[in-house]
């Protein structure tokens, strides 16, 4: 599916409106104050789709999570679990990023660090370990005077 389809939205400023929102893109919601950005964006479908995922856990999964209320919307079609960041976060560090306040970056640092393969930037070829004794063997084997990078 390459597309989430909203039909009859009503939550809070909405006004029955239906749209179609490509998916896997970066999508902006704009407009002035009281538009409904918010009552699209969190209230309709943050709501659904967090709604939809904590209703597809199991029982014993469900009773640590309270479950959002279904908007008031006649079909949204398309909808993957969803997460939510608001604006006013917690941290008061500049440095915060998405992944910083979400603690992905935990999690994809570690994926990076266990699945990812290091390789040579120059010449593409992958690294390898090596202990200190192979690192000296390989350093005095190379022809004298040739300029090395440690």
């Amino acid at each position: 599916m390459d597309k989430i389809e909203v039909r009859g939205a009503r939550t809070h400023n909405l006004k029955n409106i239906n749209l179609v929102i490509p998916r896997d893109k970066l999508i902006v919601v704009t407009g002035l104050s009281g538009s409904g950005k918010s009552s699209l964006a969190f209230d309709t479908l943050y709501a659904e789709g967090q709604r939809r995922y904590v209703e597809s856990l199991s029982a014993y999964a469900r009773q640590f999570l309270s479950l959002m209320e279904k908007p008031d919307v006649d079909h949204i079609e398309g909808l993957s679990p969803a997460i939510s960041i608001e604006q006013k976060s917690t941290s008061h560090n500049p440095r915060s990023t998405v992944g910083t306040i979400t603690e992905i970056h935990d999690y994809l640092r570690l994926l990076f660090a266990r699945v990812g393969e290091p390789r040579c930037p120059d010449h593409d070829v992958p690294l390898a370990a090596q202990t200190v004794s192979q690192m000296v063997d390989n350093v005095l084997s190379q022809p004298e005077g040739k300029r090395l990078m440690l």
